[in-house]
């Protein structure tokens, strides 16, 4: 308990908004690595997931992609990579990596919520003459957003755990703290580290959650329950209606 409330004190001390590595730069490098990564990720797993997903085409070799680049310890990854590209470019090493690490999650909720819409769906909307550029962007694209969303929400929080180690080859983030307390024993500087990196994971889980709530359609979100509620009432009224009739 007293080392939790050291890392408090180390937290909101003054010395934090000063020095070589302040704690708002800190944070922000790691946003920006982050995000960074997250995107060109997207860039490239979102078209690659649709097109899997539209076709039905590529599938096994989509997942053996994904589970190979999982498997890829992320830390050896990084230091490969500055070997192979030279100290001076250490944050295209670190981003290239971060990128490798989160197209596995976006690609599987690309493809996967193409996959999880009611073929009968599609056949309805290419019996009413869409063109197959419609069906993918006024159905499939609508009705797959939820699991996408969860796809870059998964990677969000594999890259912002993960950009610590960025620290390691001197790129800063709140890696830098955890990194720098080590050899120091700073336990409190290691720990405060480590809590402004959860509250980052959960801050962004929880935005994530909102936006996969919110790109639910209205027909599908509210059109189940609605059925369900509604549907003992019609039969009730179709059961009364003719021992009403007979009373009569």
């Amino acid at each position: 308990m007293n080392l939790l409330a050291d890392a408090f004190r180390w937290l909101f001390s003054p010395e934090r908004l000063t020095g070589g590595q302040p704690l708002p730069a800190a944070i922000g490098e790691h946003l920006w690595y982050t995000f960074v990564s997250v995107l060109i990720a997207a860039l490239i797993a979102i078209p690659l997931g649709w097109l899997i997903g539209h076709t039905g085409r590529g599938r096994e070799i989509a997942v053996a992609i994904s589970g190979a680049a999982r498997a890829l310890p992320s830390f050896g990854l990084i230091v490969l990579l500055v070997l192979l590209v030279g100290v001076l470019n250490k944050p295209l090493a670190a981003v290239t990596a971060f990128v490798i690490l989160a197209i596995p999650s976006i690609l599987a909720g690309a493809y996967a919520g193409f996959e999880a819409i009611d073929r009968r769906v599609i056949d309805a909307a290419r019996a009413m003459g869409m063109t197959e550029w419609q069906v993918l962007w006024k159905v499939e694209v609508p009705l797959g957003m939820p699991l996408l969303i969860g796809g870059l929400r998964s990677a969000t929080l594999q890259v912002v755990a993960t950009v610590a180690i960025a620290a390691y080859v001197n790129l800063g983030g709140l890696g830098y703290y955890i990194i720098q307390g080590v050899p120091l024993r700073r336990f409190d500087q290691i720990l405060g580290g480590a809590l402004v990196i959860v509250a980052l994971a959960l801050l962004l889980d929880g935005l994530f959650a909102l936006v996969q709530r919110f790109v639910v359609p209205r027909g599908v979100s509210a059109g189940r329950p609605r059925e369900l509620r509604s549907s003992p009432t019609r039969r009730r009224a179709v059961v009364g209606t003719p021992i009403e009739e007979g009373k009569g």
